[in-house]
């Protein structure tokens, strides 16, 4: 199994809008070592997301990116897209060294343009991201989505692909065990395909919920993390259950189930690595 020396943290939007004093609480309640924190660049202040977080005793191991279309062949749209990852990083740095997390607009799910097009669009763009990182010292992670959520780099060979365009030094892989449920015929082959290119790994179970909740083989993707080296943390990304998965506000107390999905989750993955 993975060395459980890697720890383990969880996304902040999976909370919904609660307030972060809030969200920290609960996920030092469930035992998390830290967390990927949501970019709201112009509603969060850094200074005080840091003092939140660290008043709870939590690492920020790195950041999700909002709605930033940075392969639309629409120059303004896509230069919009690109302000906010620079103005990301900024705001970033004023964190830390957190990983910054990168990829398409989730939800756009075919070109507007061509694929083609778009393809190359995308690696001109996470080229200009990685150098924005750069920069600042900072470390950039593209993340693997699925066919529902985007139309560009849904496996782990297509994301190798599109790191040997870019030839970026900063720049690694982001597999999530949920989106390669959906993409891959075998996620820990994937995994071990992207050895020494991965620079973090996010987890939910198959139906998006904690660790053990779907048919997911989790020890098979913490030993093929092993056997690659990987000690970076795991990022915990489950959600309630309920309708619309680009939201994850559901009915039904949905802060306590996600709360009590993390909890487990870290006892679940905490025993697979024993």
């Amino acid at each position: 199994m993975i060395e459980m020396t890697a720890k383990i943290g969880c996304c902040t939007w999976i909370f919904g809008g609660a307030p972060l004093g809030d969200i920290a609480q609960r996920v030092r309640r469930s035992g998390l070592d830290g967390v990927e924190l949501f970019g709201d660049v112009d509603g969060l202040d850094p200074s005080s997301a840091r003092n939140i977080l660290n008043g709870e005793g939590l690492d920020i191991f790195s950041i999700t990116p909002g709605d930033a279309d940075i392969s639309h062949p629409d120059a303004a749209v896509r230069n919009a897209g690109i302000d906010y990852y620079d103005r990301l990083m900024d705001w970033a740095r004023a964190l830390g060294e957190p990983l910054i997390s990168c990829h398409g607009q989730v939800g756009r799910i075919k070109p507007v343009a061509s694929q083609q097009e778009e393809d190359e669009l995308l690696v001109a763009s996470v080229d200009r991201i990685c150098a924005m990182a750069r920069a600042r010292g900072l470390k950039v992670v593209f993340e693997i989505l699925n066919r529902y959520e985007t139309h560009q780099v849904r496996t782990v060979s297509e994301g190798l692909a599109l790191l040997d365009a870019v030839r970026a030094d900063n720049l690694r892989l982001l597999p999530d065990a949920y989106h390669m449920n959906i993409e891959e015929d075998d996620p820990a082959a994937a995994l071990r395909e992207g050895a020494g290119r991965i620079g973090l790994y996010h987890a939910a179970d198959s139906n998006r919920c904690g660790i053990g909740q779907g048919h997911t083989d989790f020890t098979a993707q913490l030993s093929a993390l092993r056997g690659i080296g990987y000690s970076g943390p795991i990022i915990l990304e489950t959600n309630a259950p309920g309708p619309n998965p680009f939201s994850p506000e559901k009915s039904g107390g949905f802060r306590e189930i996600v709360e009590a999905q993390l909890s487990a989750s870290g006892t679940e993955l905490r025993k697979l690595a024993a």
